[in-house]
């Protein structure tokens, strides 16, 4: 059952995308998130520079692009981490730009980070509750009244006991989070999100520093959000893992959307080559060379993560 509900969403989601055309900005058929003419400036340097962008609901789409593209600068405008210059975006029809970033988790779409988030000195299931909204017992003068506040809280409790469950880290419920390895702080990351019953989840490199053992486990659980009816939208490197899990797969170069289309052949448009690998590179190259070079910038972007995330 499982096996077919996987495969009755691939299929909905790839439905969604024929004969779409491969261009910057295309109309989606039923967007969950719009953005238009989006622009954050840092002094003299333009960072983002969107004109247009649709992410589809009940899609996996991968946002790529070389090192220094924009793309977690975009996801931190879209998710009210950063105060974009210019430019509005829309989720599910409502105007999302000034909104700060607890009301845009509030509303169902959230996100992780390329380096985690997580609460060093806190367990693993103190973490996990931080991540549930609009908590009663959060206010003084209901605090003092535990009968208010008690209900809500054994809710959540139960939710984020199922989470952890579901992501394999209920061993670790009273761990601190500090103790986790990279990989597992992705997951309680990823898990904690859950916590608010999103509809639009944003993850930002997934698997940078990530144990290979875990890679597939993470790959899994991406998977699953949209089995459950969610929306993705993830920054990744790893051109495998774009191939292997994305419905649609969007392209930045020097802050500005330069090609869409589906991961099977947005590699070999020529706009993505020349974003890759410069657009002056001396004589065309093959399908096999084209993947050998994105392979080692691949491997590379990924060795930057690892040192970054050391320090």
């Amino acid at each position: 059952m499982h096996a077919e509900t996987t495969k009755e969403q691939k299929t909905a989601a790839l439905a969604a995308f024929k004969d779409l055309a491969r261009e910057p900005g295309v109309p989606k058929p039923d967007p969950i998130l719009v953005v238009d003419n989006v622009v954050r400036r840092f002094g003299g340097l333009t960072a983002v520079e969107v004109e247009h962008v649709e992410v589809q609901r009940g899609s996996i789409t991968a946002l790529i692009g070389p090192n220094g593209a924009g793309k977690t600068t975009f996801f931190n405008q879209l998710t009210g981490f950063d105060t974009a210059d210019s430019g509005q975006w829309t989720f599910n029809g409502r105007n999302m730009n000034g909104v700060p970033a607890h009301k845009v988790a509030r509303s169902g779409m959230v996100r992780t980070f390329q380096l985690t988030k997580a609460l060093s000195k806190l367990t693993v299931l103190e973490n996990m509750r931080l991540g549930a909204q609009a908590q009663k017992g959060e206010t003084f003068w209901r605090a003092l009244v535990p009968s208010l506040w008690r209900g809500q809280e054994d809710e959540i409790t139960e939710r984020a006991e199922e989470l952890l469950t579901r992501f394999k880290l209920d061993a670790k419920r009273d761990d601190f989070a500090g103790s986790l390895s990279g990989g597992q702080r992705k997951l309680l990351e990823m898990a904690r999100a859950l916590m608010v019953r999103p509809e639009l989840v944003m993850l930002d490199e997934p698997m940078a520093g990530v144990n290979p053992a875990l890679t597939q486990s993470l790959l899994g659980h991406v998977k699953d959000l949209r089995e459950q009816g969610m929306t993705v939208l993830f920054v990744e490197h790893d051109m495998d893992m774009v191939r292997d899990i994305s419905d649609w797969v969007i392209v930045m170069a020097q802050g500005n959307v330069i090609a869409e289309g589906p991961p099977d052949t947005i590699m070999s448009d020529s706009r993505v080559i020349d974003a890759y690998l410069g657009a002056h590179h001396d004589a065309p190259l093959s399908e096999d060379e084209l993947e050998q070079q994105l392979h080692e910038a691949e491997e590379e972007l990924v060795a930057e993560n690892e040192e970054e995330a050391k320090k």
